[in-house]
């Protein structure tokens, strides 16, 4: 038995399918904005606020191991009923909403484990979302994004686990954007047509791998070519690329690369 704790976004929606195709028995705690797995049989809402409620339902399915997969927005504290766990916890939870979503998630994953529950990586089931070191389109960074490549895995080293960054536009030495708390869509919207640069994503310096890898699909693929951008850079096996075909021929034919360090 694996318990789900899914937010919006499709990659949800793929870790999902996976286990329904390994014939794994599952629940969900739906943490979706929109109680989006209300249908699904085995999916129960339960507010963020009652721990208490959510670990009860862990152990009474005997479940041993859960993982997140999706967006898990911030939620309102002020508007949330806590039951006398969630009265314990939520202090934590909320000193790390201040710092971020990831941090959120994070500070869940610590109650987990004080309760005798393990987080697994959100990949554990969909290893093939993560791609190995290569390069995965016909165009290959030039000098000039190596200059780039370097600059950013630079910036990435410094960052904290914690800090909200994990996306730069990265120009031969100079950072032409950084990733707000919006995400990386938002980063480019700001960009200029035909900024030329390269999208760089890569986890921060040790960052929980178990979950929040960074990800990109076929939409970002749109961003890169609308805002001039020359590819895009991932790191080995720390990574979630939705859509791989698909991503790889557009990439092909818009002259874009993608290049995994």
């Amino acid at each position: 038995m694996i318990g789900l704790f899914l937010g919006d976004t499709d990659f949800s929606e793929i870790v999902l399918s996976k286990i329904k195709k390994l014939n794994k028995k599952y629940f969900i705690i739906d943490f979706s904005k929109n109680n989006k797995f209300k249908k699904n049989k085995n999916s129960f809402r339960i507010s963020i606020g009652k721990f208490g409620s959510i670990i009860s339902l862990i152990k009474y399915k005997k479940c041993k191991k859960v993982l997140f997969a999706g967006k898990i927005a911030k939620p309102n504290f002020s508007s949330l009923r806590l039951d006398l766990k969630g009265i314990y916890y939520m202090p934590s939870v909320i000193r790390a909403s201040k710092i971020g979503d990831a941090a959120i998630i994070k500070s869940i994953i610590k109650i987990l484990n004080n309760e005798g529950i393990k987080v697994i990586s959100s990949t554990f089931f969909n290893p093939e979302l993560s791609l190995k070191k290569g390069n995965y389109s016909k165009l290959k960074p030039n000098k000039n994004d190596i200059i780039s490549i370097n600059k950013g895995k630079a910036y990435f080293n410094k960052t904290k686990s914690l800090d909200h960054v994990q996306a730069l536009v990265v120009e031969g030495d100079k950072i032409l954007a950084k990733e707000g708390r919006e995400g990386t869509k938002k980063m480019l919207s700001k960009l200029k047509k035909n900024s030329e640069g390269i999208l760089i994503k890569l986890p921060k310096k040790k960052q929980d791998l178990r979950m929040d890898l960074p990800t990109i699909g076929l939409e970002t693929l749109l961003d890169i070519k609308k805002y001039g951008l020359r590819g895009v850079v991932l790191q080995s096996k720390k990574n979630i690329i939705l859509d791989k075909a698909e991503c790889i021929k557009f990439a092909n034919k818009n002259k874009i690369f993608i290049e995994i360090i």
